[in-house]
């Protein structure tokens, strides 16, 4: 199933809804006491999810009824995660040609909630404090049940869904500080969605193809089984050290092709558009402004 949190044009408040093709279905009008959003239905479960499938299928002989994607706006496809952890240096790739190293211990650091961003919103950055901001496609992976201590080859089993994730970052804060959260953490900076896929549709999340688009030419293009650490891998080793809670949104690191890399370099500016796609999940839209 397809999950994303929807709202009609007007509307203040995100509702989730499950999308099916270019429609979607408000489970807050087939559901007398729907999930109020992604964290409350991964919250309850299995159950819950199975009461969501059988809320939303014609069961009854009558069908639910739906609305044209076309004509609502998206939220950020998870709202409220119990944290939202990202893996640097995850792809050989990528860590050479920002000259960090990837085969010694995993770059681990937090993205702060802010920064969390929908599809076809507009993301801003001051002028005067950034003039170096860089796109970054990644897998996003929402944990489903919790994660203490597994081993690699059972950790897929506590995947609840997946989305996609541009982990936009400032480059000349990046590498002007000792740790990477602020730089990538401003308002808007972590744009997911269109959707999250429950983790039944994506059987192989180590086979799955990322591209980033800006402005029409393609400037990342790349396989997710090009990743230094597998999902399972991380997964597995951060569950070592502490438990990982339902709904953690985990962004597993971004391929080659980084604008920062690129000579001259390529960066985001005033009235860029990126789209970062996945296959099997969606494509991602972000309009920039500076400010």
């Amino acid at each position: 199933m397809r999950f994303a949190h929807l709202r009609v044009e007007g509307q203040t408040t995100p509702r989730l809804a499950v999308v099916e093709g270019e429609s979607a279905i408000f489970l807050d009008e087939v559901m007398p006491q729907p999930p109020r959003d992604l964290q409350d239905l991964i919250e309850q479960g299995d159950d819950g999810l199975a009461r969501v499938r059988a809320a939303v299928g014609d069961a009854n002989g009558v069908a639910p009824p739906r609305h044209p994607t076309a004509e609502l706006r998206h939220s950020s496809a998870v709202l409220r995660p119990a944290q939202v952890i990202a893996i640097g240096a995850n792809y050989a790739a990528h860590a050479s040609e920002l000259k960090l190293r990837s085969e010694t211990a995993m770059t681990i650091f937090s993205l702060w909630p802010n920064s969390l961003s929908a599809h076809g919103a507009t993301t801003t950055w001051p002028e005067d404090l950034t003039s170096q901001v860089d796109y970054e496609a990644e897998l996003g992976v929402i944990i489903g049940r919790p994660a203490r201590g597994v081993h690699a080859r059972d950790a897929l089993d506590h995947v609840w869904g997946y989305t996609v994730v541009n982990d936009i970052t400032a480059r000349d804060i990046q590498f002007s500080e000792a740790q990477w959260s602020r730089c990538k953490s401003f308002d808007g900076f972590t744009p997911t969605g269109p959707v999250v896929v429950t983790a039944d549709e994506i059987p192989d999340p180590q086979n799955l193809w990322l591209t980033t688009n800006l402005d029409g030419s393609i400037m990342q293009d790349a396989s997710t089984a090009e990743m230094v650490r597998s999902v399972a891998e991380i997964i597995s080793l951060l569950s070592r050290s502490a438990t990982i809670p339902p709904g953690t949104l985990i962004s597993t690191g971004s391929p080659g092709g980084a604008g920062y890399s690129r000579k001259p370099p390529v960066f985001l500016r005033d009235g860029s558009t990126v789209t970062v796609s996945i296959e099997g999940i969606g494509s991602l839209t972000t309009h920039c402004r500076v400010i």
